[in-house]
C-alpha cells in the first residue's frame, strides 16, 4: 500500500480524503501545512507536520505527497506548494476516481485530483497540479496545461488547448478547435466559440429579474 502526505487541513484536505479513504489503494500517513496554520497536532485523526520539516519527520524516500488546494489565487498557491514539495524530493500521486475511463491514449501528469463521472476521451493530454471536479467532458485531442483548476459539467470539445493556470467554472463549454491562453477565466456557464488572450475573464449569460412575482407564474 503506498503512503501520501496530504498538503492541507482545510474543506479540500478533508475532501481528499474522503475520496482516498474509501476509493484507492493508499493509505493517507498525515497531513502537512505551513507551521504558522498549525493550531493542533492532529487532523481527522492523523498527524499533522509542519510543512517547513515534512522531509525529516515523514522522508521523500518512504512517502509521497498529494497537494490538493483549489484554485486560490489562479491555481497559483496549489502550484507553489506542489513545487515546493517537489524541491523537498517528493514524488506524487494521482487520485483519479475510480469511474473515469483512461485510455491507454491518454497522457496525464501527476499531483492531479480527478473527481467521479468525468468522461475523457482519447488522445487528451492532462498536465501537471491540475484539478477536474465531477461531470466534464474533455474533448479527443485537447490538451490542459499544468495548474488548471475545471470546476462540474465543463464541456472541452475536441482539439481545444488550454495554457496553464487556467480556470474554468460550472456549466462553461468552450468550442473545438480553439485555444485558451495562459490564466483566462472562463466564468460560469460562459460560451467560448473563439480563443482568448492572456489573463482575460469571460462571464456567462446573466438572468433578469422578471417583473411578476411567482405567486403569478405558473410552473407545469
Amino acid at each position: 500500500m503506498k503512503k501520501v502526505i496530504v498538503f492541507g487541513i482545510g474543506q479540500m484536505a478533508e475532501i481528499a480524503h474522503c475520496y482516498i479513504k474509501h476509493d484507492s489503494d493508499v493509505e493517507i500517513a498525515g497531513f502537512t501545512v505551513d507551521q504558522a496554520f498549525i493550531n493542533t497536532n492532529s487532523y481527522l485523526g492523523l498527524p499533522i507536520i509542519p510543512f517547513e520539516n515534512i522531509q525529516e519527520a515523514m522522508p521523500p524516500t518512504e512517502y509521497r505527497m498529494f497537494v490538493p488546494i483549489g484554485a486560490k489565487d489562479m491555481n497559483r498557491l496549489r502550484a507553489k506548494k506542489y513545487l515546493q514539495a517537489k524541491a523537498k524530493g517528493y514524488s506524487f500521486i494521482n487520485y483519479i476516481h475510480s469511474n473515469v475511463k483512461i485510455w491507454p491514449e491518454t497522457e496525464i501528469g501527476e499531483n492531479c485530483f480527478i473527481f467521479e463521472n468525468n468522461v475523457i476521451q482519447p488522445f487528451t493530454n492532462i498536465g501537471n497540479n491540475v484539478v477536474i471536479w465531477s461531470g466534464n467532458h474533455i474533448g479527443h485531442h485537447t490538451t490542459i496545461g499544468d495548474h488548471c483548476f475545471i470546476a462540474s459539467h465543463v464541456v472541452v470539445s475536441g482539439r481545444v488547448k488550454v495554457k496553464p493556470y487556467c480556470y474554468f467554472g460550472v456549466n462553461s463549454t468552450i468550442r473545438d478547435g480553439v485555444t485558451i491562453e495562459e490564466a483566462t477565466i472562463v466564468g460560469a456557464g460562459a460560451l467560448m466559440l473563439n480563443g482568448s488572450k492572456p489573463k482575460e475573464v469571460y462571464v456567462g449569460p446573466r438572468p433578469f429579474l422578471h417583473k411578476k412575482s411567482s405567486d403569478d407564474v405558473h410552473v407545469a
